[in-house]
C-alpha cells in the first residue's frame, strides 16, 4: 500500500486537514528542534505538522482571554477600563511587553497582577490585544493615528506595517504633509518615503491646501529645497514660501531670507514679484520683498542665489508628434510629407532634439500624457483613417504598441480623465463619429462608454477637474462652430456653458492657469486666423487675448512653466493663382501675465496637423 499524503485528524484537531512534510533538507536549527521535540531521536524520518494548528491555538487562547481563564495580567487604562490577558502571550508578540515581563529586569510590573498604561485609549489598546491573539484588526480613518502611535510604543510592528499601508493608500493632497510629519514623529521611514514623493509629485495641489500653512519652518525649507518638485513654474514654489510666511507673519517675517534662498527666484518673472510686493500689507515683509528684487534685478546675489538651474524634476519638454509637411518649394509625395518624426523642445534650454520616431507616420493623431508616458492614437495615413495606437516612454526613448480603439478615428478628441483616456467623435471613414471610448492602462483594452450630444470632428478637447470640456469644430450643420459643452463621465451628464466669440475649427486647445485657451483655426469666412480666446472656468467667461504674430491653423498647441507654446500649423499661400496651405516653422509663446507673444527658435522643419504634449 503507498504512503498516506494526507488523513483526516481526530477529535484533537478537529476537522482540520492535516498532511506530511515534505522530505526536503533541515536546517541546523531544524534538525535541532526535531531532535529536542522527539526525545532527541533525530531519525530524519518525515515529520507530521498540522498547519491550521497555530490558528487553532490563537482561537483558544482568545477563547481563554475572553473568559478570563488562566490570564496572569490585567492591563489597566483610561481609568477603570481594564483588559485581561496572559504575560506568555503578549510578551511573545511585543518586545515591550516582553521587557516589561522578565524578571531578570527587574521591573515592578514584572510582579505585579495589575500594570497601568498611560498614553493610550482604551479601545486603542483593545484592539491591538485582539490583535495580538487573532492576527486581524479593523483599520479605519478615525482610529489609524491612534493605533500607529500605540502600536509604535508597544512595539507590534505589524500592526505599524498595516496602518503604514492604509495611511498609503489614503495619500491626498489634503493630507500629505500631515501625514509626512506623522511618519516623521514615529520613525515610519517607508511610509515618510511614500508621503514625501507624494508631496514633490503634487505640490501644486499641496501648496494651496490648509495643511501647508501649519508645518514648521524646517519642514517647509525641506520640501521647497529639494530638486524633486515636480512644479509647472517656479512662481508655484515662491506663492507657497509667501502663503506660510503670511499666515503668521510677526513670528515668521524672520525666516524670509532662508526660506527664499530655497527657491529659484530667479526663475520666478519679475513682475509676479512686483505683485506679491503690492499685496503685501505687512511692512517688514515688504521691505524684505523689496531688498529681494533689488538683489535680484541688480544681480548682486548677496540675498538670494542668482544663478540656479531649473528643477530636475521641474524639467519639462514639449513633443511634438507626427503630422504633415507641404511647402511652396518642394515636390512631395505622399510618403515624403506624413511624419513618423518625433521632435521635443526644452523649455530651458530653448532647443529642438530629435527622440525616437513612431513606427507609423500619423496626421491628426489624438496624443495624450498619462502616467509619464505619451499615447499617440489613431489619425490619417495616407487615405486610410487608423485605430491603432503605440506608447512612447520617455525614460527608455523607445515606442510599443497598444491596443486599438473600437472604432478609426481622425481628427478626433483624446484627453486623460482619472487614469484613462477618452477617445470622442472625430472622422470614422465617411461619416462623422459620435461615439465615446475609454482606455484602460492597465488592461490595455478600449470600451465603448457614451455618445457626443451630436457628431462632431476636428473640435477641441480638455479635461479640467473632473469634467472633460469640448469646444468648437464641426458637425453636420456647420464646419465652424461656438459651442462650448462640459461632460461628467460619472453622471453621464451634458451641460452647455459660454459660446466662444469666434467660430472656429481645426485651432489648437490647452489649459493654463484656470484657463482654457483657443488658438488659431480656421473661421467661417473661410480665414485662417491669428486670434486667441481664452475661457475662464471660474466666470464661464471668455475673453480675447493678443493674437499671435502669425496666422495658424491646425497648430500644435501645448502649456508649459506658465507659458502657452504654439508651434507650425497651415497658412495661406498663392501659387500659380491657386491659393493652397502651407506648413509653417514659426514657433512663439504667450505670456498671461504681459500679455504678450515672443518669437521661439522655428521647429526643424515645418509642420502641421501635429499633436503636441508636455512631460
Amino acid at each position: 500500500m503507498p504512503p498516506l499524503n494526507s488523513f483526516s485528524g481526530n477529535g484533537n484537531c478537529g476537522d482540520i486537514i492535516c498532511s506530511l512534510a515534505s522530505q526536503s533538507p533541515l536546517t541546523p536549527t531544524d534538525l535541532a528542534a526535531q531532535a529536542a521535540g522527539a526525545g532527541g531521536s533525530g531519525s530524519g524520518k518525515p515529520r507530521f505538522s498540522c498547519p491550521h494548528y497555530a490558528q487553532k491555538m490563537l482561537l483558544n487562547l482568545n477563547a481563554l482571554r475572553l473568559d478570563s481563564r488562566f490570564c496572569d495580567v490585567e492591563i489597566k487604562v483610561g481609568g477603570a477600563t481594564s483588559v485581561h490577558a496572559h504575560r506568555a502571550v503578549l510578551s511573545a508578540s511585543s518586545a515591550y511587553f516582553e521587557a516589561m515581563f522578565r524578571p531578570e529586569l527587574g521591573l515592578s510590573e514584572g510582579k505585579q497582577k495589575t500594570v497601568t498604561l498611560h498614553s493610550i485609549r482604551a479601545d486603542i489598546l483593545e484592539l491591538l490585544v485582539e490583535f495580538i491573539y487573532t492576527g486581524q484588526i479593523e483599520i479605519e480613518q478615525s482610529n489609524v493615528q491612534e493605533l500607529l502611535a500605540a502600536a509604535d510604543m508597544l512595539q507590534v510592528p505589524e500592526v505599524v506595517d498595516g496602518c503604514c499601508e492604509y495611511l498609503c493608500r489614503e495619500l491626498h493632497s489634503s493630507n500629505a504633509l500631515g501625514i509626512l510629519r506623522f511618519a516623521e514623529a514615529h520613525n515610519c521611514t517607508q511610509l515618510a518615503e511614500v508621503a514625501t514623493n507624494f508631496v514633490h509629485s503634487n505640490f501644486p495641489k499641496v501648496a494651496l491646501e490648509d495643511e501647508l500653512l501649519d508645518i514648521p519652518h524646517t519642514l517647509l525649507v525641506k520640501v521647497i529645497a529639494s530638486e524633486a518638485l515636480r512644479v509647472d513654474s517656479e512662481y508655484q514654489v515662491f506663492n507657497a514660501a509667501l502663503r506660510w510666511i503670511r499666515h503668521d507673519v510677526v513670528p515668521r517675517r524672520q525666516y524670509v531670507f532662508e526660506i527664499l534662498s530655497h527657491v529659484r527666484i530667479a526663475l520666478v518673472p519679475v513682475g509676479l514679484i512686483d505683485q506679491a510686493i503690492g499685496e503685501c500689507r505687512d511692512v517688514s515683509l515688504k521691505i524684505a520683498l523689496r531688498s529681494v528684487r533689488k538683489d535680484l534685478t541688480s544681480r548682486r546675489g548677496q540675498l538670494v542665489p542668482l544663478r540656479v538651474c531649473p528643477r530636475v524634476c521641474a524639467r519639462k519638454s514639449i513633443y511634438v508628434i507626427g503630422g504633415s509637411r507641404r511647402e511652396q518649394s518642394a515636390g512631395w509625395t505622399p510618403t515624403d510629407w506624413i511624419f513618423e518624426s518625433v521632435i521635443k523642445y526644452d523649455i530651458f534650454g530653448r532647443e529642438w532634439i530629435e527622440s525616437a520616431p513612431m513606427e507609423i507616420g500619423r496626421i491628426l493623431p489624438g496624443v495624450a500624457a498619462l502616467g509619464g508616458k505619451i499615447y499617440v492614437i489613431g489619425g490619417e495615413r495616407g487615405s486610410q483613417i487608423l485605430a491603432n495606437g503605440e506608447v512612447y516612454d520617455t525614460q527608455n526613448n523607445n515606442w510599443e504598441p497598444m491596443a486599438p480603439m473600437n472604432v478609426p478615428r481622425c481628427e478626433f478628441g483624446l484627453c486623460t480623465l482619472g487614469g484613462t483616456l477618452y477617445a470622442m467623435g472625430g472622422w470614422i471613414g465617411e461619416d462623422i463619429g459620435g461615439s465615446i471610448e475609454c482606455y484602460d492602462p492597465m488592461k490595455n483594452a478600449w470600451r465603448m462608454v457614451g455618445d457626443l450630444p451630436e457628431p462632431k470632428f476636428s473640435m477641441g478637447v480638455v479635461s479640467f477637474e473632473g469634467l472633460i470640456y469640448i469646444v468648437g469644430g464641426c458637425n453636420t450643420h456647420s464646419r465652424y462652430l461656438t459651442d462650448l459643452i462640459s461632460y461628467n463621465p460619472v453622471t453621464n451628464e451634458w451641460t452647455k456653458l459660454a459660446r466662444m466669440q469666434t467660430a472656429r475649427c481645426q485651432m489648437g486647445v490647452a489649459i493654463l492657469d484656470r484657463h482654457l485657451y483657443v488658438v488659431g483655426g480656421n473661421s467661417s469666412q473661410q480665414e485662417v486666423l491669428r486670434t486667441v480666446e481664452r475661457y475662464s472656468f471660474d466666470e464661464d467667461k471668455w475673453t480675447m487675448v493678443s493674437p499671435m504674430t502669425v496666422r495658424r491653423s491646425s497648430p500644435a498647441v501645448a502649456a508649459a512653466d506658465g507659458l502657452l507654446y504654439v508651434a507650425g500649423g497651415d497658412q495661406p499661400c498663392e501659387i500659380n493663382f491657386y491659393r493652397a496651405q502651407i506648413t509653417i516653422a514659426s514657433f512663439e509663446c504667450y505670456d498671461p501675465i504681459t500679455d504678450q507673444w515672443k518669437v521661439c527658435p522655428d521647429l526643424p522643419t515645418s509642420r502641421s496637423e501635429a499633436g503636441a504634449v508636455v512631460v
